[in-house]
């Protein structure tokens, strides 16, 4: 039995407890333990399957070798001067990054090829578990410092995730406050060609502002899964909030489509969140012809505009609300604080950019937004391989067509 069929044949909720069991046999492995990052991105914490073993406690993710794995994405052996090892792997689909698996082994094999090894492990045990949360609440419970509110329980179900990689473009996404909601919208669908993305700002607190942001992302779901261009999705979204809210509650929206062949962009802006692009490190906003919100009035027309990416290109999409004042006699546009929180990005991976600019916007002294989305999409050219989470990161081991049987 191979260890993709082992997870396979495992209950959801009992995944590590298979793995285990598998890790033992085949690696003669004496603990493992599955960390997932917390919806806040704050810490690592423990799944606690039936009849687990006492494992390691939660840890913030800007510390430890645990913290670091997430940060950097790269697997690390830690030798220790007794008769054990640990390796820490970073468990990551697609680039929407779950937590860091970590195994004890005896010290005679912590090698790199076991290492490398158990690297794949990690990247099956992250597609086994992308499933088994359909089954289960296992691993949503784990990730929750603290209850949250319908309206962010609404939110969860209903976005994404927070990236998603390909062999042209990065994509990373972050947003707070994690365990409320602000009714931020955010999306994509990606082909062999093309990369579909909304990016929305929150309609305002709560649970109303959740059931805004559902319909108007059941919409656009519907309206892409039909074939409409992206005209035909805004103007569908339109008529959705249109009939059942009559221009009390509008979506600001950009509806973005990427040619994954040529770079190039048709944006369709409904009076959207900001556009930033960053090219040779230098940032500047793209100035949009901003059309209705959607929802605003009954039938508006939507046209399209068009922008085109060089490879080394980073579009970010900043939705967010006004903020406080600025400070008494400080003149500044509302474009200010998100300027100088791109400026200090240079050099940063776009997931650990995409926080920054939250976090720098959250305590901006012209008053914290409700809420905040960045997304950040970095866009490599076709063509060529995905950078992964870290700039210069050397290429990992090819992937083996089989794991080893255990």
């Amino acid at each position: 039995m191979t260890v993709e069929s082992a997870l396979r044949g495992a209950a959801p909720h009992l995944l590590l407890d298979s793995l285990r069991t598998s890790l033992a046999r085949l690696y003669a492995a004496t603990s493992a333990d599955l960390l997932l990052i917390d919806y806040g991105f704050t810490s690592l914490r423990p799944v606690e399957p039936v009849q687990a073993p006492a494992g390691v406690r939660h840890v913030p993710v800007d510390a430890g070798p645990a913290g670091r794995v997430f940060r950097t994405q790269q697997p690390y052996l830690f030798r220790d001067v007794g008769p054990t090892a640990t390796v820490y792997l970073p468990v990551t689909v697609r680039g929407d990054r779950f937590g860091v698996l970590v195994v004890g082994l005896p010290a005679d094999r912590g090698t790199p090829d076991t290492t490398a090894s158990l690297g794949r492990v990690a990247e099956t045990l992250g597609h086994a578990l992308r499933v088994a949360d359909r089954h289960t609440d296992l691993y949503r419970s784990t990730r929750r410092t603290h209850a949250l509110t319908v309206a962010g329980e609404m939110q969860w179900d209903t976005l994404p995730g927070r990236a998603c990689a390909g062999p042209a473009f990065d994509l990373h996404a972050h947003w707070e406050p994690a365990y409320t909601s602000g009714g931020h919208l955010l999306d994509w669908s990606v082909t062999e060609d093309e990369l579909l993305l909304i990016v929305a700002d929150g309609a305002g607190p709560g649970t109303p502002a959740a059931l805004v942001s559902t319909l108007a992302l059941t919409a656009v779901r519907n309206a892409r899964r039909a074939g409409l261009d992206l005209v035909g999705q805004a103007s569908l979204t339109d008529q959705a909030l249109y009939g059942q809210y009559r221009g009390r509650s509008v979506l600001a929206a950009l509806l973005l489509r990427l040619d994954l062949t040529t770079g190039a962009i048709d944006v369709v802006d409904a009076g959207s969140p900001t556009l930033w692009r960053i090219r040779d490190a230098v940032g500047e906003r793209i100035e949009l012809d901003r059309q209705l919100p959607l929802g605003m009035f009954e039938d508006t027309v939507y046209a399209t505009q068009h922008l085109c990416l060089l490879p080394g290109d980073r579009l970010v999409f900043v939705a967010h609300g006004t903020g406080g004042a600025a400070p008494a006699g400080e003149c500044e546009s509302p474009d200010g604080p998100v300027a100088r929180a791109l400026d200090r990005t240079h050099g940063m991976n776009g997931a650990d950019a995409s926080g920054a600019v939250v976090r720098a916007l959250r305590t901006s002294p012209r008053g914290a937004p409700d809420a905040v989305l960045v997304l950040c999409l970095d866009w490599h050219g076709h063509g060529t391989r995905s950078r992964g989470a870290e700039p210069g990161r050397k290429p990992g081991p090819p992937p083996a067509e089989r794991l080893p049987e255990v």
